[in-house]
Parts: C-alpha cells; sequence; structure tokens
C-alpha cells in the first residue's frame, strides 16, 4: 500500500477555477438581477446559492488557500465604527424608517431599483462569500 508522498499538492477542482466561477457568478447575478426584490423566486434563489456555498465551505471540499495573516490589534478601531453602524441601524429600523430617520436599506432602494446595480451587488455578495467559503 503506496502512502501518498508529503510534498504531492492537492489537485485543484476543474470547477474552483476562476474561468469556470466568474461566469457561472455572472450567470446567476444576471438572472438575480432580474427577479423583483423579496419575491419568492428571488429568495429561493439567495437561499439556494447562499446555502450551496454555505455548504461547499462546511465540508471542506475546496482545497484550502493560505490563512490571512494576524490582524494587528490597531485593526480593532475598526469594530467602532461598524458598531456605530449598527446601532444607528437598528435605532432607526426599531423606531420606524420615516423621511427624516431612513434605514440603510431604504436610502439603498433608488439604487436597488436598477437592474445593473442589483446584479453588480449580487455578484459581489457571490464573490465574498465564495471567498470566506475558501478560508
Amino acid at each position: 500500500m503506496e502512502r501518498p508522498s508529503e510534498f504531492a499538492a492537492p489537485a485543484e477542482r476543474a470547477w474552483t477555477r476562476s474561468a469556470v466561477l466568474v461566469p457561472v457568478f455572472a450567470l446567476i447575478s444576471l438572472v438575480a438581477g432580474a427577479l423583483p426584490s423579496f419575491s419568492l423566486s428571488a429568495n429561493l434563489l439567495v437561499l439556494c446559492t447562499g446555502g450551496s456555498l454555505f455548504w461547499i465551505g462546511v465540508s471542506n471540499t475546496v482545497r484550502e488557500v493560505q490563512p490571512l495573516p494576524r490582524v494587528p490589534a490597531v485593526a480593532a478601531w475598526w469594530i467602532v465604527p461598524f458598531g456605530l453602524l449598527i446601532l444607528v441601524e437598528a435605532a432607526t429600523f426599531l423606531l420606524g424608517s420615516t423621511d427624516s430617520h431612513p434605514t440603510l436599506s431604504r436610502l439603498a432602494d433608488p439604487v436597488l431599483e436598477r437592474y445593473l446595480a442589483r446584479s453588480a451587488l449580487f455578484y459581489g455578495w457571490m464573490t465574498a462569500f465564495w471567498g470566506m467559503a475558501r478560508r
């Protein structure tokens, strides 16, 4: 029985290459951009896409990339503005989104009404999720 060499690199699957993923993600995002917001079909597409990427990340079927370098302690200061942003968004949501105090989603509605913007943001979401699934 032969033992695999310690120096053998794991074979990369064909479907994990950028030449395959970029057109597939582009096709999915073009379909997602055409669907009306919060419709059943849009929600199912998001759940299926996100669920698939989540399963790929959890099942360890993708070749792991090198881990990110350790984040310096100074980067923790980014948590403060991010936390304030979440706090303001939660407060405006709980108090009701009005014209004088709109939520971020209400501010983004005019941009997300456009097909290309919605498709581009969905493509960015899938790409970011794929990057997390590979880690």
